[in-house]
């Protein structure tokens, strides 16, 4: 039946005056109903966005790999200072998967051109130490050669002897996986407790041995890698020289190019046939590392959590962090890693030797701490003070700018030296190597000699020269083999006359992020 409109309730507006109620109540100011949208507005916001960020970080951490193991080895560690970050990046050399089943046969040669399963066993081929200030400034970045020869620790602090740092990691695993076995441990949980005994091993070992704790760490395998690049791809890279390297697959022509997911495996795995070897090897890895860096930045990727999401869609089978480090909070951090702010250093050796039949790096330990210390340590200026005369403590460093050379003979000393300058309130120049020499000096160009004075005598290092070779208003230190880095007990060794620059433990310049670098 149809409606009686005389029946249906009467809708219609009443006319008003303007300004006065249309229906018995007080009208609000249009700007109170605004402020009550824009309230409603940013409510819905801020609870949509609140559900993303769950959503994502449940993508993003739901299924990935963590590991406990730096509770482990927390009750030894050094003691934190501030509030910086240190984390350490650790390469495992290993063909297996996270169950310890060996990776495709095909897959290890073709692909990975990295030989047979049963090569690199649990080694750590890669192993970078990074440093986040408290204050958000630059990053700093030491790279330890794999085969240093220190002694390896066991994640309770019992020493397992001298041997290879890379080793801890495998010698760990070995002695777990032995034990549990025993006990009738098998299969995924066998591998699984067992690779965690070796990183407990690697993190104690490390902090032992550079004097510092760590505080977050990051694990991944060749496979991990490799899946890594593949996302990325291409991926840009750049050589000083032509290579060929039978034993990684390594063929670039020199210059910048383009490789893919196979080549940049290659690139980085490359020893052979280089000048210095494994340590040009590290300093690929440190190029390598900053030209994916700034390829995320031009990219957007850190900003897009979708593109983060199929990220770590492809690599979480194959990545290992610390249950402790929040991935969107990395996320939200790692931008700040990227355009220019993290500088890679390689830690230095005092040359080459044989033990145990094996080639292994020879190293300074107290050195190595004295040089991770002041470049990861607070505020320098809280601990670096000059020593007298115009440079006692609380004197102020007159206007210069510094330069250092090294001609010490141990590669970074340049940088813990212009660091701890520059601390006291000096310009920072370049750094850069010398000719070895056997005490430190200090030269001044015109305007520049109350800061040299002062700098001299904090280095103990005689009096200060004016030479016309020097710009003005610049100071150039070149250190001796007489020179004691701050904070260390003893002056640096110097190497013997038949050393070459890998054997004098010159680790070479700085790989600086926020580009492309180019390396041997």
């Amino acid at each position: 039946m149809p409606d009686n409109p005389s029946s249906r309730p009467q809708n219609r507006r009443r006319k008003s005056s303007p300004g006065s109620p249309a229906d018995g109540r007080t009208r609000r100011p249009r700007w109170v109903l605004a402020l009550r949208a824009m309230v409603w507005l940013t409510s819905a916001v801020v609870l949509i966005a609140c559900g993303v960020t769950w959503f994502a970080y449940r993508s993003l951490t739901n299924g990935l790999t963590t590991s406990d193991a730096l509770d482990a080895v927390k009750k030894n560690a050094p003691k934190h200072l501030d509030s910086s970050v240190n984390l350490l990046l650790i390469g495992l050399d290993s063909r297996k998967d996270m169950d310890g089943n060996d990776l495709p046969k095909e897959f290890v040669q073709d692909q990975l051109h990295a030989g047979s399963s049963d090569i690199g066993y649990y080694n750590t081929n890669t192993l970078i130490l990074m440093h986040i200030p408290a204050d958000g400034g630059k990053v700093s970045a030491f790279s330890i050669p794999r085969d240093d020869y220190v002694e390896t620790l066991n994640g309770d602090g019992s020493s397992q002897g001298e041997h290879k740092i890379k080793e801890a990691y495998a010698n760990a695993y070995t002695g777990a996986s032995e034990r549990l076995s025993k006990q009738g441990i098998k299969g995924p949980d066998l591998e699984g407790k067992s690779r965690e005994a070796g990183r407990e091993a690697t993190l104690a070992t490390v902090q032992q041995f550079t004097g510092v704790p760590i505080d977050h760490f990051a694990e991944v395998n060749l496979l991990g890698f490799y899946d890594i690049a593949k996302v990325l791809q291409p991926i840009t890279v750049c050589l000083k020289h032509p290579v060929k390297d039978r034993y990684s697959g390594a063929d670039f022509p020199a210059g910048v190019q383009k490789v893919d997911a196979k080549q940049a495996l290659a690139f980085v795995r490359q020893r052979h046939g280089l000048d210095n070897g494994d340590l040009d090897r590290t300093r690929r890895q440190q190029a390598f590392i900053s030209s994916v860096t700034h390829q995320l930045k031009d990219e957007g990727l850190f900003g897009d959590l979708g593109k983060l999401q199929g990220l770590f869609g492809v690599v979480k089978k194959d990545l290992v962090l610390d249950s402790a480090w929040h991935v969107l909070d990395f996320a939200q951090q790692a931008p700040n890693l990227t355009g220019g702010n993290v500088e890679f250093h390689t830690l230095p050796i005092t040359g080459f030797a044989t033990r145990k039949g094996e080639s292994v790096n020879l190293v300074d330990a107290e050195k190595i701490k004295a040089i991770v210390q002041q470049t990861f340590g607070p505020s320098p200026a809280s601990s670096a003070a000059p020593d007298d005369g115009d440079s006692k403590a609380g004197a102020k460093a007159a206007p210069a700018t510094v330069d250092v050379r090294n001609g010490n003979g141990t590669g970074g000393l340049a940088d813990t030296e212009l660091n701890a300058l520059t601390a006291l309130g000096y310009t920072a120049g370049q750094t850069g190597n010398a000719p070895a020499q056997a005490h430190t000096t200090v030269a001044y160009g015109a305007g520049a000699q109350q800061a040299a004075q002062q700098i001299a005598s904090r280095l103990k290092s005689g009096t200060a020269t004016a030479s016309s070779a020097i710009p003005a208003g610049h100071v150039r230190v070149t250190l001796g083999r007489d020179y004691t880095p701050p904070n260390s007990k003893a002056p640096a060794p110097a190497p013997s006359d038949s050393a070459s620059a890998a054997d004098s433990g010159d680790s070479g310049p700085a790989v600086k992020a926020g580009g492309v670098p180019c390396v041997n």
